[in-house]
């Protein structure tokens, strides 16, 4: 696309007779416009274009995905928050005098509810 902006630009500053550029070969002017039709063969041939597309569409997938778990309470945000909650929980009473050390559960434990 850059080249093609170079094109215009210097099309317009060819047919305005701006400066330098009113003596410019017609070669030179039309330049930028040829390179960027090669450059856009290349990038087709290669799958370039259609790789950027794909990382563009996975993207999109990701951010909707992520924006319906926070829809649903199931954020990563959530799970942060749980996570510091639980090891505070487990520093507050790894610090009360009156638990033992050796009954503490570790700070990762979870309860299970046995029916489940």
């Amino acid at each position: 696309m850059p080249l093609v902006i170079v094109g215009v630009l210097l099309l317009v500053a060819k047919m305005a007779e701006l400066g330098p550029f009113a003596n410019w070969s017609w070669w030179i002017i039309l330049a930028p416009f040829a390179a960027a039709a090669l450059w856009w063969q290349f990038a087709d041939t290669t799958g370039l274009t259609q790789r950027r597309a794909m990382d563009r569409m996975e993207q999109r997938k990701a951010d909707r995905r992520d924006k319906a778990m926070a829809a649903l309470g199931l954020s990563r945000r959530r799970e942060r928050q749980r996570t510091k909650a639980t090891q505070e929980k487990a520093r507050l009473a790894s610090a009360d005098p009156t638990q033992q050390a050796d009954t503490a559960p570790p700070s990762d434990f979870q309860r299970h509810d046995p029916r489940l």
